[in-house]
């Protein structure tokens, strides 16, 4: 699995193809988070911005290998544990991004609440960021998965119910990303920190889930 995991973590990087979707979350960044806000208010949107990105490297991931190496991948190792390593790197790669980003935000931050009364603890505030950040990472791994290949075969299809799954996750109640979110926003007002511990334990379990799900319909979907 390491060698996979080698192999699919550098045709990502040589094909450039992650660029557009990492441009596209510092764009995000740029435009709403400032120095000097209150850091859980911004921690939150970082988080929020990245479930999309996660999704978006999934179909990268998934999508970015010639076929003729991936019949060749495929009959080596098994079509079920390439696609589980494609997958994994997406995920690895967003949760990379996320936590630069959490640093950052964290790091540029005001340590207030959103009235910027109260002080807020940084260490604690980065901790509840990340986890909210991995949270999404997970999330949007999880509808990655379910909206591309071997579940969706076409791009007319796959890509609106990618965005459509995207948004969703972020503003439906009893959604894990939305809950490791508001739960940000909603300490940011009174200036306490709450770790989004159930909703990271959800959005993993959604993540493994949809990856096996995924990952046993390759084996019967492969060309």
């Amino acid at each position: 699995m390491t060698a996979l995991l080698r192999y699919q973590t550098a045709l990502l990087l040589r094909s450039q193809r992650w660029l557009p979707p990492f441009i596209l979350y510092v764009v995000f960044l740029g435009v709403g988070v400032q120095g000097g806000q209150p850091v859980l208010d911004s921690l939150g949107y970082a988080a929020a911005a990245l479930l999309p990105v996660a999704a978006w490297l999934v179909r990268i991931c998934v999508s970015g290998e010639p076929p003729a190496a991936q019949h060749c991948v495929a009959s080596a190792v098994g079509p079920g544990r390439a696609h589980l390593a494609r997958l994994l790197v997406a995920l690895g790669g967003a949760a990379v991004l996320g936590t630069v980003a959490t640093v950052v935000v964290t790091w540029i931050s005001d340590p207030v609440s959103s009235d910027h009364q109260t002080r807020v603890p940084v260490l604690p505030a980065g901790a509840a960021g990340l986890l909210a950040a991995l949270a999404c990472a997970l999330l949007g791994t999880a509808i990655g998965a379910l909206t591309t290949w071997p579940v969706l075969r076409t791009t007319g299809r796959a890509v609106p119910a990618l965005l459509l799954a995207a948004l969703l996750s972020l503003v439906v109640s009893g959604s894990p990303a939305q809950a490791a979110v508001s739960g940000l926003v909603t300490g940011s007002l009174s200036g306490t920190v709450d770790l989004p511990v159930l909703p990271l334990a959800g959005a993993a379990l959604l993540a493994a889930v949809a990856t096996a799900a995924a990952c046993a319909l390759t084996a019967r979907r492969s060309p």
